[in-house]
């Protein structure tokens, strides 16, 4: 038995499992957006982060990472880690994944993947769509347990960078972050300066 996982998001930079093998790649008619609530990892029940999600779009690609996992023990023991690390993500979906070399026919079939869905009976976590200013605001401002959540976005960013495939719209929303942590940053060094 042989068990591959797609990772879109976190799971790019950091299976967090053992695996065999890891293939760079995509997989199509989905679009990676930040609609899902975070509320165990960069976020709380009070202020949820956002993190990605899969949303149906034909003709679009999401670039990430595929890990190959043999044998019925080792896939159990990582579908148990992905059960509680997924766990906010009500769809598990099996895709085609797509490679350089393969793009016409899919290198992989049966690749597993979760999806935070938009159905808010089944996934209590969706936040759905925002403007850019809106999760950019929403992203700098929260944190949980694993940290803050504009360290997510800016790992997902690098991680994106270094397998070759950027995506323009996480730069987009890491640039708008980032100019809010610097005006928050200006902000508080002059409040420090007046108050001395």
């Amino acid at each position: 038995m042989v068990l591959w996982i797609f990772g879109y998001g976190s799971l790019v930079w950091r299976a967090g499992f053992e695996y065999d093998e890891r293939v760079v790649g995509y997989i199509k008619d989905y679009k990676r957006v930040f609609y899902q609530g975070c509320t165990d990892h960069r976020g709380t029940p009070d202020n949820p982060g956002r993190a990605v999600t899969l949303v149906p779009q034909e003709g679009s690609t999401v670039w990430g990472a595929a890990y190959k996992v043999s044998g019925h023990d080792a896939e159990q023991l990582v579908l148990s880690y992905l059960a509680l690390r997924e766990k906010h993500y009500d769809v598990r979906a099996l895709v085609n994944f797509f490679t350089v070399e393969s793009s016409s026919e899919p290198a992989l079939s049966s690749v597993l993947v979760y999806i935070g869905s938009p159905n808010k009976t089944e996934n209590k976590y969706y936040l759905g769509p925002a403007s850019l200013e809106d999760m950019a605001s929403q992203i700098a401002r929260s944190v949980g347990p694993t940290g803050t959540n504009y360290e997510y976005l800016f790992r997902l960013e690098k991680a994106l960078y270094e397998i070759g495939h950027e995506d323009e719209e996480i730069v987009e929303l890491a640039n708008e972050v980032r100019k809010l942590l610097k005006i928050w940053n200006e902000h508080q060094l002059y409040i420090n300066s007046c108050s001395n």
